[in-house]
């Protein structure tokens, strides 16, 4: 797989740093998740709970494996310091800050592994005026701008439903930890990553902070509307609505042609797309008038045939039924060990000569915590004297 024979250190939780590391999981890394012998990753005991087993957490968490130590204290400390020399990345996600004051700061790093890649997952970024304040999605998605531009205009902001900046600063630190670990392989050089939700926020604001840079407007909420594009949008139909998505003259055009409406071309008040904006709902109103002559399923067929970017609005429960949704095994089925089966989301990217595959099921607290510690030397008197401490946790010396 491509990422086969890395070795992530992940002292990460809840979701932007489970994300990242999920990823690399997936790409073949070997995940050590380190977490509180006592409580483990929060996500633990989070979303719905079935047969003994948070989904939520089985679907961040498969392909990795769990190390209970506690790092509060020196006992703990001094494990970590044992298994960051075995490690090629570490990931965290705590403040800024707080690894310098575990005794982890880039030069202890540096000289426990000289050529150790370490992806800090953040707030607000490692300087300025709010690098010490908690952050949280919801946050960032509000200082961002991106909540701004969503909603109907006349509507509050809103945020997007997932959390979308923890899910986006997870992308942005396995793509930075990929592009570190090549570089690596032609220098020989470790690096220091720092990605922070806000940042990542900002950088998927497209076009809208692209417009506004170049002309100081502040863009208004378009809803579902397009903020530089007309006719866009939902339009309804005899049974339902259909998303329609013409982003250029051409495609307009082959709208037209789909739902006979030739003659409008010939109308000058809609010959170009900026006077198409100007009057965008009389355009839609348009559209909508012989949409709402047929069903979403004919509109669908018809715009499609004449290569109309198109589709329906659909739920979770039809998502998952999509025959689309099916070939591409979007949901996966994977047998967690004294949990049953648990159903979670497939692979995004797919390989032709290395598929991503889930090896590993989510992993018991601590499950692992006696063969990782006992790949770098700890033997087994020590692991019985750390377990009765409170130190480590793990399963096979409870039992």
């Amino acid at each position: 797989m491509p990422l086969s024979g890395i070795r992530v250190l992940d002292l990460t939780r809840i979701i932007s740093g489970p994300y990242c590391t999920a990823l690399l999981a997936d790409l073949g890394a070997e995940v050590l998740k380190v977490e509180s012998p006592t409580s483990g990753d929060p996500v633990r005991e989070q979303g719905v709970i079935r047969d003994g087993i948070s989904w939520y957490f089985a679907n961040y968490n498969r392909n990795k494996k769990s190390v209970a130590i506690d790092l509060y204290g020196a006992e703990g400390k001094a494990l970590l310091a044992r298994l960051i020399p075995s490690c090629d990345v570490i990931v965290e996600n705590f403040r800024p800050g707080v690894m310098e004051k575990m005794g982890f700061g880039p030069e202890r790093l540096k000289a426990l592994r000289p050529d150790i890649i370490h992806c800090s997952i953040n707030g607000f970024g490692d300087t300025g005026p709010y690098r010490d304040r908690p952050a949280f999605d919801f946050v960032a998605q509000a200082m961002s701008g991106f909540m701004s531009l969503n909603g109907a205009e006349d509507d509050p902001p809103l945020r997007a439903g997932p959390p979308i900046s923890d899910l986006v600063a997870g992308l942005h630190g396995a793509l930075g930890i990929a592009a570190a670990l090549l570089r690596r392989g032609r220098t020989g050089q470790g690096d220091s990553i720092s990605v922070s939700l806000l940042n990542s926020m900002i950088s998927m604001l497209s076009f809208h902070a692209s417009n506004f840079l170049a002309s100081g407007v502040v863009p208004a909420r378009s809803g579902n509307d397009h903020g530089i594009v007309a006719p866009y949008g939902l339009f309804r139909t005899s049974n339902g609505q259909v998303a329609i998505a013409p982003s250029n003259d051409s495609v307009y055009h082959k709208l037209l042609d789909a739902t006979g409406l030739t003659h409008v071309r010939e109308l000058p008040e809609f010959s170009t797309n900026a006077q198409r904006m100007e009057r965008r709902r009389e355009i839609k109103e348009i559209i909508e008038a012989r949409t709402q002559t047929e069903s979403s399923e004919y509109w669908i067929r018809r715009l499609n045939e004449f290569g109309v970017p198109c589709g329906p609005v659909l739920g979770l429960a039809e998502v998952f039924e999509d025959p689309q949704v099916k070939d591409q095994d979007m949901v996966i089925t994977v047998n967690q060990p004294g949990h049953g089966e648990v159903r979670m989301l497939g692979f995004p990217i797919k390989f032709s000569e290395a598929p991503s595959s889930c090896r590993l099921p989510a992993p018991e607290l601590g499950a692992d915590t006696q063969s990782v510690l006992a790949s770098i030397g700890v033997g087994a008197q020590e692991l019985e004297r750390l377990q009765q401490a409170g130190v480590i946790s793990t399963p096979c010396i409870n039992a």
